[in-house]
């Protein structure tokens, strides 16, 4: 592991500084060459950088640049990689900014004072003298640590203050400005085998008095890591770290950021502080032999985001919570329905309904008891109240006494997100929204329905398009399982020319459905290019995450209700709210959900 990483954005970036430069493949291709220019033709696309690995090279015969970013970085003065990596590769000089100490044997040569003050915390005057603590000229409550190289020059001084009177007035510890920071003790590790890393430079002194070799402190505290890229070749030769920081609250200073840069790092156990917050304390109450037993026994850090699969809780799909689709064959399809924290996309063509089934499995998800919201980025907010409310109630133009009776069954579960225009930064938006409306309002389903066409009208290129659909998908996604939530997204496909969609034919990137739990498509049913029957929909389960079962459910749609239901079923005839008065229920055909079901051959169709 090479201290710099190669970022894509980081060669996107310098391309940015170029006009003319295209992406082609896994290259960025250049108009001209930075550093020829294409010589005096000029020769156009003969410089690419690869955007797997970050290498360049001109295939001008007479130029031949060729390098990485850090060449770039090191060539290009207006293009940076960051102050860490300028700190590495000392790029432009950047540690030339840091002084020299000329004279530094006059100030490193310990005293009576500073060895009386270590041996208060249990530091003998031989560990003092052999890393030459001492006190500033002239004012001997201030303890000097000197910290050298691995060649032993003096780098960077830190200072301590022992009279508690100055520490309730100022500063209990400081810097000397300008110096380059790097580890107290560098100057005195040997081998290769086993570095321990402290907060404190009393700590480490602690370690070297119990014994320990290799003892090192960081020169700025538990937040300060600029010392990294300038320690960053010495603390790798050793093939185990051992981070001994201050214990806070259960938790280890420096072990997450030390875990993150460097690998074979161990952390000391919390158990073997023995209530104590450091190594000094350690020493001073428990004597060095507890320091040596807090090192041997380091364990492994850990690795955040994984957890032993034996301690994860056993799955009973027939037990987990689901909102029923209102449909008992894709219910038994999806084993119960859309669970808790699926991501759900459900796509088809325009015209056939794919909007109704989705407000369909809204109004069930209303009649399990489950809250619900809506975003319609192709509708009104009235024509899609009146959408709800026909397929509530099963009629064409529901009665108004209908229309309150609704209104007072979804007053405070039912929800509409009160914005017609989104543009990119309103995604965000809409995010934060769907997430308070989780919390606040108990919602467990959601429908977002079309947003993709609303980010077409916004996005520019095709590249921008794709990128902003696959984050918000995958935001959508992580909103659904941090929440336990149902997620309902309507996609378009993209134009084919077969019969029957799947999930490659959503529009936009593979990343869209590769992100969703369940796929679905809902279409006319298609044989050879001819519609079968225009009342008869295909629902199919292109994609089931949790148990991969996969099928088809043929559905019948009725105009006048805006119902749609199994092609099998009996009772269609399905009352979510108090029905109206008798002599206002209609009696010809037309007014009846699904028709008239004298003749049940008409709705029964093989599945």
């Amino acid at each position: 592991m090479s201290f710099y990483e190669f970022k894509t954005e980081d060669a996107e970036r310098f391309a940015s500084m170029y006009p003319g430069t295209k992406r082609n493949g896994n290259e960025i291709r250049f108009q001209l060459c930075p550093y020829c220019h294409g010589g005096k033709k000029p020769d156009k696309g003969t410089f690419a950088i690869n955007l797997k690995t970050g290498a360049f090279n001109c295939r001008r015969g007479s130029c031949g640049a060729k390098g990485n970013m850090i060449t770039l970085a090191r060539d290009f003065p207006e293009f940076q990689l960051s102050d860490d990596v300028n700190r590495h590769e000392n790029i432009n000089n950047f540690n030339g900014q840091f002084r020299h100490f000329a004279n530094a044997h006059k100030i490193t040569k310990s005293n009576d004072r500073a060895i009386s003050f270590m041996q208060s915390r249990g530091i003998s005057e031989k560990v003092c003298r052999e890393y030459e603590i001492t006190t500033f000229p002239k004012d001997d409550q201030r303890i000097v640590f000197p910290f050298k190289d691995e060649s032993g020059s003096l780098t960077f001084i830190k200072y301590r203050n022992t009279d508690p009177e100055r520490i309730k007035k100022g500063s209990k510890e400081w810097c000397e400005p300008k110096c380059k920071p790097i580890l107290f003790g560098m100057n005195h590790c040997q081998g290769d085998e086993r570095l321990v890393v402290t907060e404190g430079q009393i700590d480490s002194l602690s370690l070297t008095e119990a014994g320990i070799p290799n003892a090192v402190s960081v020169p700025t505290g538990k937040n300060g890591f600029t010392w990294v890229p300038h320690c960053w070749d010495f603390v790798k030769r050793f093939r185990e770290i051992v981070v001994f920081g201050d214990c806070e609250n259960g938790e280890i200073t420096l072990s997450v950021e030390l875990t993150k840069r460097f690998k074979n790092v161990k952390v000391v156990r919390t158990e073997d502080y023995l209530g104590c917050k450091d190594a000094n304390e350690i020493l001073q109450a428990h004597g060095p032999e507890a320091l040596k037993k807090a090192v041997e026994n380091a364990t492994s850090a850990p690795i955040h985001h994984i957890k032993e699969m034996a301690d994860v809780e056993s799955l009973d799909i027939e037990s987990l919570p689901a909102i029923s689709t209102g449909t008992g064959v894709l219910d038994e399809l999806l084993s119960g329905g859309f669970h808790y924290g699926d991501f759900v996309i459900l796509t088809g063509r325009r015209g056939e309904g794919k909007s109704t089934m989705a407000s369909q499995f809204v109004v069930e998800a209303l009649a399990k008891d489950h809250n619900c919201l809506i975003y319609s980025g192709e509708m009104k907010d009235v024509a899609v109240k009146n959408w709800i409310d026909r397929q509530i109630v099963g009629r064409q133009v529901p009665y108004n006494s209908e229309i309150e009776e609704c209104e007072r069954w979804y007053r405070g579960r039912l929800f509409i997100y009160d914005d017609e225009a989104i543009d990119e930064e309103e995604t965000e938006t809409l995010l934060e929204t769907i997430e308070d409306a989780i919390i606040q309002k108990n919602v467990r389903f959601v429908l977002v329905d079309n947003l993709m066409t609303a980010m077409e009208d916004t996005a520019g290129s095709n590249e921008t398009l794709y990128r902003q659909q696959s984050n918000f998908c995958g935001k959508l996604a992580k909103l659904a399982r941090k929440f336990d939530a149902v997620i309902l997204l309507v996609c378009h496909p993209r134009k084919t020319t077969n019969d029957s969609l799947m999930n490659d034919d959503v529009s936009g990137t593979a990343d869209i459905t590769n992100k969703a739990n369940i796929v679905l498509t809902y279409s006319r049913v298609y044989v050879d290019k001819q519609e079968t029957d225009p009342s008869i929909r295909d629902l199919a389960v292109t994609k089931n995450r949790l148990t991969g079962k996969l099928g088809s459910v043929k559905m019948a749609y009725s105009e006048s209700s805006k119902r749609i239901c199994w092609v099998k079923v009996r009772d269609i005839k399905k009352q979510y709210i108090m029905a109206a008065p008798a002599y206002q229920v209609p009696t010809d055909e037309e007014q009846i959900p699904f028709g008239d079901l004298s003749g049940e051959e008409k709705w029964t169709e093989e599945q």
